[in-house]
């Protein structure tokens, strides 16, 4: 879950259909378009991969973005995607856990005070498509950078899409590469100098550690899509992603603790035995489908199912339903249920379960077998003709959002989410 669940948010994107230019020539999007996103996360458990598995996994999680869509003309859009995300995280405050109250941090089950308790992301993508004059071709590109305290991230890509069969068809094939750096945080104990004469255990303390020489990961995924009008009330689609990623693929922060080694504290926190060492390459393949049903002129189905497996050992199951009901010309209530499912990988293990022996471990239970529900209801209100205005821009619509998660090792989380979208006069 950790920061990448803060993200979850409502990314609208509307495409115009309207005037005509001198050459008779619909405009892909007839004019600009302006995205405001929200969201807050708040989640709790007991299994926090930062102290070996066992405690707080409290955090929380504020994110927000400005998404621009700009029509340079009638086939090109520019689009822009901007934002921060800012959150406080018990679990990684006690990557130090004693430069705050040593009182308050002298557990795993409560947090330090110090400066590793927050942190802000920052992320600027901006992408640009081009449509064929015919529309039945679309070309794109993109790409991303993001900074976070120690992790930076540089992305870009490119898709092609292709509709045929009078539209009712359509084939996409898209590519995109992250080249990725830690700049590593590891747990205090494990630092270069590190002496407390409060350290308890039978014998000296003589942590398996060595500091990472690969700092980057790169990530490479391509993904492949089919999409089918099957009537006038079903659509239906499938899609395949290949994804390969090497280089630091442990996190430098998350503490391991050995069945075979002996403990040792400083108060009741303990230290550790080593980092998790996992291996330098993961190859990962999801492919699933999506049906939408329109039942009627106030009820669509909307279902997913995404099948995952990779050579770490994980397979996972995904389904979702969502049914948007119309209540009026402006109102949509959009209930949602989404169930996940997925084994361990072969390296997870529980807290003092792993042996020092063994070629990689991790306690890092979002690698551990676990089912997981989602509970969610949405509202979105619908300005047909954008008669609120805030300076040269009309709303279009308003999107809200609630989700309640719950995991089976005992997180849980609450998700709300807010998109409004305006569009120029």
């Amino acid at each position: 879950m950790k920061k990448i669940i803060a993200f979850l948010g409502i990314l609208s994107c509307f495409f115009g259909f309207s005037q005509e230019d001198t050459s008779y020539k619909k405009r892909v999007l007839e004019s600009a378009e302006i995205d405001l996103l929200f969201s807050y996360y708040n989640q709790d458990g007991d299994n926090a991969a930062v102290t070996g598995g066992e405690g707080t996994e409290e955090l929380t999680d504020a994110a927000s973005s400005i998404v621009l869509k700009i029509p340079i003309n009638e086939d090109d859009v520019l689009t822009v995607d901007t934002g921060i995300s800012s959150y406080t995280s018990a679990s990684s405050s006690n990557v130090n856990p004693f430069d705050g109250d040593i009182n308050n941090a002298s557990s795993p089950f409560s947090a330090s005070s110090g400066a590793s308790k927050q942190d802000a992301l920052v992320h600027f993508s901006p992408s640009y498509s081009h449509s064929s004059d015919d529309r039945n071709k679309i070309w794109n590109a993109k790409a991303y950078v993001s900074s976070e305290y120690d992790y930076f991230s540089l992305g870009f890509g490119g898709g092609y899409t292709y509709l045929f069969n009078e539209k009712n068809t359509t084939l996409s094939i898209d590519g995109q590469v992250y080249l990725d750096s830690w700049r590593p945080q590891y747990p205090i104990e494990l630092r270069s100098g590190f002496f407390d004469s409060r350290i308890t255990g039978t014998g000296d303390y003589t942590p398996i550690f060595e500091p990472f020489s690969d700092k980057k990961r790169n990530s490479y995924s391509v993904s492949l899509g089919l999409a089918q009008i099957l009537g006038k009330r079903a659509q239906a689609s499938v899609f395949v992603d290949f994804v390969s990623q090497n280089g630091l693929l442990s996190s430098p922060m998350q503490r391991v603790y050995f069945a075979d080694r002996d403990n040792f504290f400083i108060e009741e926190f303990q230290l550790a035995d080593a980092l998790e060492k996992l291996p330098d390459s993961r190859f990962k393949i999801p492919f699933g489908a999506r049906f939408n049903y329109y039942v009627n002129d106030y009820v669509i189905l909307r279902s997913y199912y995404r099948f995952y497996t990779d050579d770490w050992g994980i397979t996972s199951h995904t389904a979702n339903i969502e049914v948007p009901v119309k209540i009026s010309e402006t109102f949509t209530l959009y209930p949602t249920y989404r169930f996940y499912t997925q084994t361990a990988a072969d390296y997870f293990y529980e807290k003092e379960q792993a042996v020092s022996t063994l070629p990689f471990y991790t306690s890092d239970y979002d690698l551990s077998n676990y089912d997981a529900n989602q509970y969610g209801m949405g509202v979105r209100y619908k300005d047909i003709l954008t008669r609120a205005k805030v300076l040269r821009f009309g709303l279009k619509t308003v999107d809200f959002r609630f989700s309640k998660y719950d995991r089976s090792d005992g997180l849980n989380a609450y998700i709300f989410t807010l998109g409004v979208s305006f569009v120029k006069d």
